[in-house]
């Protein structure tokens, strides 16, 4: 296994937690990137990992996008996530998820967490049995709902960013949108896209779901291969499945204008967001465009209000049009660009924070 501390160091992490519960199977890991803007926020996935390796890679790149996140989002937590070593369809039990509750209940509020690639809020109604640090759960037990619907309506709000930058309109009209992935967030995608007026080229591992929501579409939407769609000749390409898909192999291989979707950690390396640059390929940074899901819970934490919510994921639309801007007068990636933003934000806010609060505020978390 690889030095977790110095993989620590590489990502800029403050904690990672292994938690292990023979009796239920239980094999998670749970990462906190940086609590500066305060507590640290993100979703648990359950995906059948080849290795430990591999799911450590993916929690400590997962929760350090979480940071950039909410930092790009202005909420009050910092990046966190956790990841379960099993198969969702196999290995989920009560006793799992509420062996789950107890470990995160065991941090005292430094991570809050909820639903994500391979998880439901159903999932959690047994973990928060057990703690008070989960959030995204069913609306009849207190929680906000489905983060799935704001998290499309971010992407959506991307796309027409990015529509108003490369073509002076938000207007996705007759535009050409492939989405690779049309599972809780690409599904929805699908149906706004489509109440747009735009044409749409889907992919999914799960190929009858592509025939149903065609079928339920009529000729709107065309079917591609989930492996080959990346290649589909499209104005923005729209990757809401699992994340990497902007690599060495495929980059050679976009005929897009932009890259604009839900999955996280779409660039392999950030070299990869500087390749797409040189390219003339405008790349919608991830953490940006797939953030309603975590403003809602964010809102949660706070006090759920609806409204609230949507006015908050519709600025996603501003603050990407400042990245592209940004991007552009330094003549950097809008990666490069977005990460700036953040860590300008970081600087701020710990600078404020040096501000003494009175003693009967200490111990509030923020």
């Amino acid at each position: 296994m690889r030095d977790v501390f110095e993989l620590m160091d590489r990502y800029g992490h403050e904690q990672v937690v292994f938690c292990r519960h023979h009796h239920s199977g239980l094999k998670a890991i749970i990462a906190i990137h940086n609590t500066t803007m305060g507590p640290a926020l993100g979703g648990c996935r359950m995906i059948p990992y080849a290795t430990t390796d591999e799911a450590l890679e993916d929690v400590l790149r997962l929760s350090r996008g979480m940071t950039y996140k909410c930092g790009l989002a202005d909420v009050d937590f910092g990046g966190g996530k956790m990841v379960i070593i099993g198969d969702p369809d196999q290995d989920k039990s009560p006793e799992l998820f509420r062996a789950v509750g107890r470990f995160v209940g065991g941090l005292n509020g430094r991570f809050f967490t909820g639903t994500d690639m391979g998880t439901t809020p159903e999932d959690f109604v047994h973990a928060a049995r057990e703690a008070d640090s989960f959030v995204g759960l069913p609306v009849s037990h207190g929680g906000s709902g489905n983060t799935a619907i704001p998290t499309a309506f971010g992407v959506l709000q991307g796309l027409k960013a990015t529509a108003q930058h490369l073509w002076g309109s938000p207007d996705l009209r007759r535009r050409t949108i492939a989405i690779q992935g049309v599972g809780k967030v690409g599904s929805r995608l699908l149906e706004l896209l489509l109440h747009e007026g735009a044409h749409c080229i889907i992919a999914d591992l799960n190929e009858s779901k592509c025939y149903e929501l065609k079928e339920k579409m009529d000729d709107q939407v065309e079917i591609s291969d989930v492996h080959v769609i990346h290649r589909a000749k499209c104005d923005i390409f729209s990757p809401c499945a699992r994340g990497g898909v902007v690599n060495d192999e495929t980059l050679p291989e976009f005929r897009c204008q932009a890259i604009v979707g839900s999955a996280n950690n779409q660039l392999v390396e950030d070299r990869h967001g500087d390749l797409l640059h040189e390219r003339g390929i405008l790349y919608a940074p991830d953490y940006l465009v797939n953030a309603g899901g975590m403003i809602q819970v964010a809102d949660e934490l706070e006090g759920f209000h609806e409204e609230r919510v949507l006015a908050k994921t519709k600025s996603i639309y501003d603050m990407l049009l400042q990245i592209y801007k940004r991007s552009e007068e330094e003549n950097i990636p809008t990666c490069r660009a977005a990460d700036r933003i953040v860590i300008e934000r970081l600087e701020q806010v710990a600078d404020i924070r040096r501000i003494m609060l009175g003693i009967h505020q200490i111990g509030r978390g923020r």
